[in-house]
């Protein structure tokens, strides 16, 4: 009965030192300053978690926290109640980084991807090696094309993803293209997946709303 007295006490001491109230009060490349139940944390990507509160990512317009195991982009000030629980929302807010692109994290078919929203995209698109490793197996289930880009000619096959999920927000039956080569950089949100969704600027931010 020793062991599990002491599983007990541990359960309950994590759940002790889980955050209450979180806010950001200062942001920088790769950290962010953090007040968490009312103490100042420097918060580091790649460092360990404070309360609960992990750093992922961050720039001088947001922080992707983990808080007590789930994400939340936050802006400067923004300051939330980890405990709370929030009703269920299908808006997502994405800010700009440093270069002005958005780019927020999400998933294809249940892998995490980190997405460049393009609305000048018509399709979500990604190149090979980023298909490959979210094991899409486009040779056999695309349908192929040639394309032309900076890159020159290249094969480009049409596929459809089960599934791309944006925060809270996840579409079912999604276009995309698979481009022979090592362009595009990023995986790129297109209109296939943002046609489907209202889209609003809040300042800098771009909110995406789920259309019902």
């Amino acid at each position: 009965m020793r062991w599990w007295v002491l599983v007990l006490a541990l359960g309950l001491s994590s759940f002790a030192t889980a955050a209450d109230k979180v806010m950001v009060m200062a942001l920088f490349a790769d950290k962010a300053m953090v007040a968490i139940d009312g103490r100042n944390y420097l918060l580091s990507v790649g460092g360990p978690a404070h309360e609960g509160v992990r750093l992922l990512a961050a720039d001088s317009a947001s922080a992707l926290l983990e808080i007590d195991g789930k994400q939340r982009r936050m802006a400067l000030n923004d300051q939330i109640g980890s405990r709370y629980k929030q009703a269920p929302t299908t808006d997502v807010t994405v800010w700009p980084n440093l270069h002005g692109m958005y780019t927020t994290a999400g998933g294809i078919d249940g892998q995490p991807v980190d997405f460049l929203v393009d609305t000048g995209a018509s399709d979500v698109a990604m190149n090979a090696a980023q298909a490959r490793s979210l094991g899409i197996d486009y040779m056999v289930n695309g349908q192929q094309s040639m394309v032309k880009t900076a890159s020159g000619v290249v094969p480009s096959y049409s596929v459809t993803l089960d599934r791309v999920t944006v925060g809270e927000i996840t579409l079912r039956q999604v276009n995309a293209v698979v481009l022979g080569g090592s362009q595009p950089d990023h995986v790129l949100l297109g209109m296939s997946f943002l046609g489907r969704l209202n889209i609003q600027r809040n300042g800098q931010a771009m909110v995406l709303q789920k259309k019902w």
